[in-house]
């Protein structure tokens, strides 16, 4: 399976700090935004991995990450001209992933749990159609919605509902086939708000009983760091669990050693390059604890 990082848009919500600034590029505590959906996509085993930016921001991303040949993957890069939609991904994506399964994750999007990485590695492996996962919210008006039967099965999606019809939101991971590029390009129209929305894609896979949900329960936490207040409540949950659990979340280059895509001595030399940061001894720490 491939992987796409969708870091695109105009981060309109979070003005005046994203004027000049790419959302993605933004501190969540001690690392960019975007460490955190590059890690979840590591540790679901996926090594080939697209990030789609603006023609503004995307020389941003190639210098912080280079090629990934330094954590052992490989990134590569792709423009969306203008803001179109999180399916829009799929067109803009449609070569990279050629006839493979992908996962699209949202650049702004943070999970985090013990039990993540063997969720994630079970639903790629499991994954048939598409795969979303839902998350129970106190406020599902401003996602998503999956609504279920009694039986447990799905009876609904709805974008942004007034009304919605449960708390389920669906969160920002996604697990295709590769039909996703053909719906995007043939099946659905855009809405709106001009764009080509996920909603959508994930209804074509409800219509023929190609969806799986999967419910993430407490265990797990997923943070929308969109806003100002998500940003806010990422930092400070991020923050405040490292502390307590003395590690690094979305340690990208601590994840490659651990999937065995570095080896220690590359991951001394990661660590030596950076300094005397909390960051840098942390690796150093991770390094010589190996020895």
């Amino acid at each position: 399976m491939k992987g796409i990082i969708l870091a695109g848009g105009s981060g309109t919500r979070l003005y005046p700090l994203t004027k000049t600034v790419s959302k993605q590029m933004l501190p969540i505590y001690d690392k960019p935004m975007i460490y955190y959906p590059l890690s979840v996509l590591l540790l679901a085993g996926i090594k080939d991995i697209l990030i789609i930016s603006t023609p503004r921001d995307i020389h941003y991303y190639e210098e912080l990450l280079g090629d990934g040949s330094r954590i052992g993957v490989a990134l590569s890069y792709s423009i969306q001209q203008e803001p179109k939609g999180i399916a829009d991904a799929f067109i803009v994506g449609k070569q990279f992933i050629g006839q493979d399964n992908v996962a699209l994750i949202l650049g702004d999007n943070i999970f985090y749990g013990h039990a993540l990485e063997d969720i994630l590695l079970k639903a790629v492996k499991e994954n048939t159609g598409a795969t979303v996962f839902g998350y129970t919210v106190a406020d599902p008006t401003q996602y998503g919605v999956v609504a279920f039967n009694k039986d447990g099965q799905v009876t609904s999606l709805e974008e942004k509902p007034i009304k919605p019809q449960s708390n389920v939101a669906v969160t920002g991971l996604y697990l295709y086939d590769h039909q996703a590029v053909d719906m995007a390009e043939h099946d659905i129209k855009p809405s709106t708000r001009n764009e080509l929305e996920i909603t959508d894609i994930n209804k074509c896979y409800l219509a023929v009983n190609q969806l799986n949900v999967i419910l993430l329960n407490s265990s797990i936490k997923w943070l929308d760091s969109g806003t100002y207040d998500g940003l806010l409540e990422a930092g400070k949950f991020v923050a405040t669990t490292q502390k307590e659990e003395q590690n690094i979340i979305a340690c990208i280059e601590e994840i490659a050693y651990n999937k065995g895509y570095i080896s220690q001595e590359a991951l001394g030399k990661i660590a030596h390059s950076m300094g005397n940061t909390d960051y840098g001894l942390y690796l150093k720490k991770v390094s010589e604890r190996l020895s």
